[in-house]
């Protein structure tokens, strides 16, 4: 008669102190991660957001007034000759509307391809100046940018947001895991980026309806976007191994994508952070998108020039990550072959005897 040993399934069962460590870390974990995605929504507002107005100075004066009395701080305001000025910055990007009074109808222009929550707050805005004009008429509003008719609120575009992040992420973590080499590795995330950005401007542009525009324009935008976030993180993986994959993770997906202001405007969220955001990739993926889809690319300046030197900071990662790791590489063989040759030489007379 055989008798079966029992399966042993917890021989050595962790301390009770490694499990308090580990239900600490995983708190602020989640804390952590609420704050980055929660904090910049719940903390958004209007302020300091750029607008023009239309009209002599002493209607203008009179709106600066009344719009700092409805909104403190809300607008930055610049002060324009006529409707054509106004229409000028906004399809340049430079300003978010404006409050037309130039032609004795007031009007408000919105663009909201820009920001519907700043078309939806200068909306707002119409209701309570109606008397600017003296006449009692209801003040007309009138989208200069409109958002497709198939995508109205522009939910395309801000959902759109994280998955390129993540598809950046995990084309740095795949390629890593899969493929050897540094140059290989860069080529793999540019090719990369090539096809998502083609894949993901077709899906937003002919099938959900949530861009305009060039398609070639938008699919190269989230090209770059793509590519600003993989190589990045394939350069930080390259200097500090698996540990650089964690820091890309928590730049982009922690920072940079809750602070892209991508689903609001960038000068709605608090403080600094709407800055800081169009200094990341995922921000600035955002403007540009925004700005080859429906402004014919105008105001993308900025943003090109912020996701290209992200491009070139990776690359050099990549760069002398590889440069170090090919030094290691001489230095061990190097190594190998010095403790070889004395094997080798003491061995030959034994062999000639």
């Amino acid at each position: 008669m055989t008798t079966s040993a029992p399966l042993v399934t917890d021989a050595l069962p962790s301390r009770w102190l490694t499990v308090a460590r580990a239900v600490a870390v995983l708190t602020a974990i989640i804390g952590v991660l609420l704050i980055a995605f929660a904090w910049p929504s719940v903390r958004s507002s209007v302020h300091d957001v750029p607008i023009a107005v239309a009209g002599p100075t002493s209607a203008v004066a009179q709106i600066r007034i009344t719009l700092e009395q409805r909104l403190p701080g809300g607008f930055e305001v610049t002060e324009v000759a006529d409707t054509a000025a106004a229409e000028q910055l906004i399809r340049a990007r430079q300003v978010y509307g404006a409050i037309d009074v130039s032609s004795g109808t007031p009007q408000v222009i919105v663009a909201s391809a820009a920001s519907t929550a700043v078309a939806q707050t200068l909306q707002t805005m119409a209701t309570g100046l109606g008397q600017i004009g003296q006449s009692g008429t209801p003040v007309a509003v009138r989208d200069l940018a409109a958002l497709p008719a198939d995508d109205p609120r522009g939910v395309g575009l801000a959902a759109g947001a994280l998955p390129l992040v993540m598809g950046g992420l995990l084309a740095a973590v795949l390629l890593t895991r899969f493929v050897h080499g540094t140059v290989r590795r860069a080529a793999g995330a540019l090719v990369f980026a090539a096809t998502g950005g083609l894949t993901v401007a077709a899906i937003l542009q002919f099938w959900f309806g949530s861009l305009s525009g060039s398609y070639p324009a938008n699919a190269g935008a989230i090209a770059l976007t793509i590519a600003a976030t993989s190589l990045t993180i394939l350069g930080l993986e390259s200097l500090f191994g698996y540990a650089g994959i964690g820091i890309g993770a928590a730049l982009m997906l922690l920072i940079g994508n809750p602070l892209s202001g991508t689903a609001t405007a960038p000068e709605m969220l608090p403080g600094w952070s709407g800055t800081l955001g169009q200094l990341l990739p995922p921000g600035a993926g955002g403007q540009l998108l925004r700005s080859t889809a429906f402004f014919d690319g105008r105001g993308a300046t900025h943003t090109l020039t912020v996701l290209v030197t992200w491009i070139a900071f990776g690359a050099v990662l990549c760069l002398v990550g590889g440069l170090r790791a090919r030094r290691a590489a001489n230095a061990g063989a190097a190594r190998r072959a010095t403790h070889r040759a004395p094997t080798e030489a003491t061995s030959a007379p034994l062999s000639a005897q």
